[in-house]
């Protein structure tokens, strides 16, 4: 193992937007890492919020980056990186913060041919309270060369901008990321083109906390149709990029990737079954969607018994009628719709599969 450690400083980039209640908890956390080099730069997306008092308050610990025009999740990130210098670069939501020794748990397992390191974090609550931890425990993260299940797949184990760290050689190549497309979701980019340029390390520390509140992009409780085709249009814009940047590595990506990864067959199936009339793909079927899933629920990288539910349920939900298909889809996908004893069934299952 190298180090970065005598190398430029590392960077912090929090994006923002009208985040001002949670900013100074994410703001404070960069600030206070362990780490000596450390340089903090906060990015306010237009906010129409406190967040400028709140940034302001911070004088010359960090670097401000206040955006004149609303861009998005890719803008905020490409004005950061613009404005950064460190050989390892951290994008930190603004709602989301880090403890004080995970940078230097970051580079303790640094290596020189590292392209991204992942991390678990905390679920948190509002309170701040631990309510479990992203990506669960029983779901292990894909390592080292992940480009054959990128080639196969377009997806592999990974998670969320706040648990990841970027090697700026490899942000260098694949940077800007693309504002249209990724206006949302821009972290899906990263995490699906840095890896042509190095190793992935995971690390199964929680190095920071993930807060899960109402306002959160991620979660549409009751717009489950449009979080489904959201996610669809996503992975078709991953994909894209994963195909423009394969072609200069050598790489030859598989023209059903899509159709072998079950997160994108999950969210297809929500689709078509939730909100058919707006479903982006017209050629789809309920019962080939689920055909699929559950095939390529057996070949994931989990336990067997887990692989098996996870083809039964895509199975379930093609064969259902629509309206039970849907009630199915929604006790997956999201979680507060459940029925109490559909939850204790869900974690004593999860428990017996961990």
């Amino acid at each position: 193992m190298h180090s970065i450690r005598d190398h430029l400083p590392v960077s912090i980039i929090i994006a923002n937007y009208n985040y001002a209640r949670f900013l100074s908890r994410a703001i404070d956390s960069a600030l206070d890492q362990d780490y000596a080099k450390v340089e903090v730069i906060v990015v306010d997306d237009a906010s129409t919020d406190g967040s400028a008092e709140v940034i302001a308050s911070y004088g010359g610990r960090i670097k401000a980056c206040l955006r004149e025009e609303n861009g998005g999740h890719a803008a905020a990130f490409n004005t950061g990186f613009a404005a950064s210098r460190g050989a390892s670069v951290l994008f930190l939501d603004a709602d989301d913060y880090l403890y004080p020794a995970a940078v230097s748990e970051l580079l303790a397992q640094w290596s020189d041919d590292t392209a991204q390191m992942q991390f678990r974090l905390h679920l948190v609550d509002e309170d701040l309270r631990v309510k479990d931890i992203f990506p669960p425990l029983e779901v292990p993260f894909d390592s080292g060369d992940v480009t054959p299940q990128l080639a196969r797949r377009a997806r592999y184990q990974t998670t969320v901008t706040s648990g990841l760290a970027f090697a700026r050689s490899a942000l260098d190549v694949i940077m800007p990321v693309p504002e249209a497309e990724f206006r949302q979701g821009a972290d899906g980019y990263l995490v699906t083109l840095a890896p042509l340029y190095g190793k992935v390390t995971s690390l199964e520390a929680c190095l920071g906390a993930y807060r899960m509140h109402g306002s959160n992009h991620s979660v549409f409780a009751e717009k489950l149709g449009q979080r489904a085709r959201w996610r669809v249009e996503h992975d078709f814009h991953r994909l894209h990029a994963l195909n423009e940047q394969a072609a200069d590595v050598g790489l030859s990506v598989s023209p059903k990737a899509n159709l072998r990864d079950p997160v994108h067959l999950e969210e297809r199936l929500a689709s078509l079954c939730v909100d058919g009339g707006r479903h982006p793909v017209a050629a789809d079927s309920r019962l080939g969607l689920a055909a699929h899933g559950a095939v390529a629920s057996m070949q994931m990288n989990v336990s067997l018994r887990r692989r098996a539910m996870l083809a039964a349920w895509f199975v379930s939900v093609g064969l259902l009628p629509r309206r039970m298909a849907q009630a199915v889809l929604s006790w997956k996908l999201v979680a507060s719709s459940r029925p109490a004893f559909l939850t204790r069934i869900s974690r004593t299952i999860r428990h017996a599969m961990g």
